[in-house]
């Protein structure tokens, strides 16, 4: 089976946890994956520190599989530029500076379609909301970004899966009872019109494996940092399928043990619809 090793919210900075980061570093290469996923919030503060630190992080990822990688809210400078619609470049000038111009990379494996959607714009009148707290945090998905992908997708070979990355959940979160998109309801919409049979995301902080009406699969990874939702475990997402069905697999850290583990897989259909109910195992 292909795979996909799933990653969100490192937060390097001051909240990061370095045992965490260094475990996953020395996992992943025994998972081989085809390829590695970081679904945004790379830092915590958007400083030059935290990006060279998450530089060195993708860089050691990529000795094992090509990593695809987007900016999250924490990575937006979104002082430089809120509510000004040109010149964005301004707002991320530091992701700009380590990782090179393109916000929305692109990749084809065999077997695989990989397509990013920016969803973190700081403020910005897409994502506009009353309350303060959230001016700078809500994201949202604009129509010609999905339509881009959708054209994107539309040019995939008939054997690649489609992958969409975007960083804001697209999903309530269980606990935090929050979507991470403004217009939430208009982003599923896209999302499926987008023709993508899996998406990525994170900001949530809490792992979820679940579907958008029945017929895309959401990976939603944790955090690797120590601002877990309700004290929960750190997670990341490793996405499996054959011709069949989707597995989302969710490697959980031990604390006790020092490592991550597998714990829990959710099995989806490729046609639309849960495979086996949506069933979930628990592995020991």
């Amino acid at each position: 089976m292909n795979s996909i090793i799933h990653i969100s919210d490192l937060h390097l900075g001051g909240v990061a946890e370095p045992t965490l980061l260094e475990a996953v570093q020395d996992l992943v290469p025994d998972l081989e994956p085809d390829a590695i996923v970081l679904s945004g919030d790379l830092c915590l503060r958007a400083r030059h520190g935290e990006f060279l630190a998450a530089r060195c992080f993708i860089r050691d990822l990529q000795k094992t599989a090509p990593v695809v990688f987007l900016p999250g809210n924490h990575d937006v400078q979104w002082w430089r530029r809120p509510l000004i619609p040109f010149d964005r470049s301004a707002k991320y000038r530091k992701f700009i500076q380590y990782f090179g111009p393109t916000l929305t990379p692109t990749l084809s494996v065999p077997g695989i379609l990989i397509a990013t959607v920016l969803t973190a714009h700081g403020i910005a009148w897409g994502s506009l909301t009353f309350r303060l707290r959230d001016l700078a945090v809500k994201g949202h998905l604009p129509r010609t970004e999905a339509e881009r992908v959708q054209k994107l997708f539309g040019k995939a070979d008939q054997n690649q899966i489609r992958v969409l990355v975007v960083h804001h959940n697209v999903l309530r979160g269980e606990l935090s009872e929050r979507m991470g998109l403004a217009r939430w309801q208009t982003a599923q919409r896209r999302i499926v019109s987008s023709g993508a049979e899996i998406v990525l995301c994170g900001h949530d902080h809490q792992e979820c494996a679940d579907m958008i009406d029945g017929r895309v699969v959401v990976s939603c990874a944790g955090t690797l940092c120590s601002r877990t939702r309700g004290g929960r475990p750190a997670v990341f997402n490793r996405i499996r399928w054959d011709d069949d069905s989707i597995h989302v697999e969710l490697y959980k850290w031990e604390s006790e043990k020092g490592l991550f583990r597998r714990n829990d897989v959710h099995a989806f259909g490729r046609t639309g619809g849960c495979k086996g109910g949506g069933a979930t195992e628990k592995t020991s």
